[in-house]
């Protein structure tokens, strides 16, 4: 029986740089960080939450041939208070496609985007009787 969601892998070009966005912009928490011949495995993941993401150094970015293979899915977010975490994390210079969260049927979001084109999507469920769904 499956029990939790260990890992989701983004691909990125510099895992530094991925590493500083993902912990200084957004306030993840490094799990792990470990250098081997296959590569270095690199985890963030939000303080309190079992689930990492991988930052997994792309094959382009160490000049090998990139596989035809479609990117991973977004990766979700969840906020208790997506307004206020909004505002703290565009001081903190993360971009994003929308001025300002929206409401839509099951609560408030809005996407961002890593330094390597990577989309995050931020969400914040709705509350029963609350009209977000």
């Amino acid at each position: 029986m499956l029990t939790n969601i260990m890992y989701t892998t983004l691909y990125v070009t510099d895992q530094d740089r991925a590493l500083r966005f993902y912990t200084e912009q957004l306030g993840l928490e490094k799990r792990i960080d470990f250098p081997n011949p296959g590569g270095r495995f690199l985890t963030v993941g939000v303080p309190g939450s079992p689930v990492e993401i991988i930052l997994w150094a792309h094959a382009a970015a160490a000049g090998q041939p990139v596989e035809p293979a479609g990117n991973p899915g977004p990766v979700i977010l969840e906020s208790d208070d997506l307004r206020a975490d909004f505002k703290v994390f565009r001081e903190r210079g993360v971009t994003f496609d929308e001025p300002e969260p929206e409401d839509y049927g099951f609560g408030i979001r809005i996407e961002a985007v890593d330094p390597d084109g990577n989309r995050i999507s931020l969400r914040e469920r709705g509350r029963a009787g609350s009209g977000d769904g």
